[in-house]
């Protein structure tokens, strides 16, 4: 992973974190959540980056949209508001203390928590986990407090399935391997791509991708080829809100 130079300086000062409308869904409505951005990925990765987290307002936790799990209101109360807690008063993209060590091609850390508003309170940091010392605890505490219910998920094991997939497919001419043609039944890509290609998938598209490409490959990414060219293909189910 990778991206982003760490600003070791500026903006003490700033307003404090931003608020910007949650994704709105009748069934699930995000209230807390820890994702990356940025960093150096493949194109691929960048179009298929799940959050690492997310918490749901009915109790669903989804981490790395592969696993799932279900906390009780109260445990979501404690969760927002522990978050708020941390978050409240932060700057939108918070910045380390002087002193702090230049890391480069790390994600940055986003922590997001909906405010009493309803409204959805996001703070970015930057390399957090590399120079966390430098960083006011609260942020490293929200951090913790997400990844700790997004290892919990994973070590539970009940795997999250969707009928709603994002298909990335990256131009490879050179590949070397065996190519297989392109899944019937799936959308494929047309004209030049450079260099992935995304598309979201659903109704009998799902079945017909999972089918020829699984989500975990033991061999590698399958490799496809079509009249347009040749291509490694991976995608990932989307989320309830996304």
């Amino acid at each position: 992973m990778a991206l982003l130079s760490l600003a070791t300086a500026c903006g003490r000062g700033e307003a404090t974190a931003t608020t910007a409308e949650p994704e709105r869904n009748a069934a699930a409505t995000p209230v807390a959540v820890l994702r990356a951005e940025g960093g150096f990925v493949t194109a691929s990765m960048n179009v298929l980056r799940a959050p690492r987290v997310v918490v749901y307002s009915d109790g669903l936790v989804i981490a790395d949209a592969a696993y799932q799990m279900t906390i009780t209101k109260a445990e979501v109360t404690q969760t927002v508001d522990a978050m708020k807690k941390f978050l409240t008063g932060q700057p939108p993209t918070a910045s380390p203390k002087p002193g702090a060590p230049m890391v480069t091609d790390i994600p940055a850390t986003v922590l997001s928590v909906a405010g009493d508003d309803g409204k959805m309170i996001e703070v970015r940091a930057e390399a957090l986990e590399q120079v966390a010392d430098f960083y006011p605890h609260g942020l490293v505490d929200a951090k913790n407090l997400l990844d700790d219910l997004a290892v919990k998920a994973t070590k539970k094991n009940e795997k999250y399935t969707a009928d709603r997939v994002r298909l990335a497919a990256e131009s490879v001419p050179t590949a070397e391997g065996k190519k297989t043609p392109w899944p019937a039944g799936v959308p494929e890509p047309s004209g030049q791509v450079d260099p992935v290609w995304q598309k979201d998938l659903s109704g009998a598209e799902v079945p017909a991708l999972v089918k020829a490409a699984p989500p975990i490959p033991d061999g590698g990414l399958p490799i496809f080829k079509t009249q347009s060219g040749v291509f490694v293909l991976s995608w990932r189910y989307l989320l309830p809100s996304e």
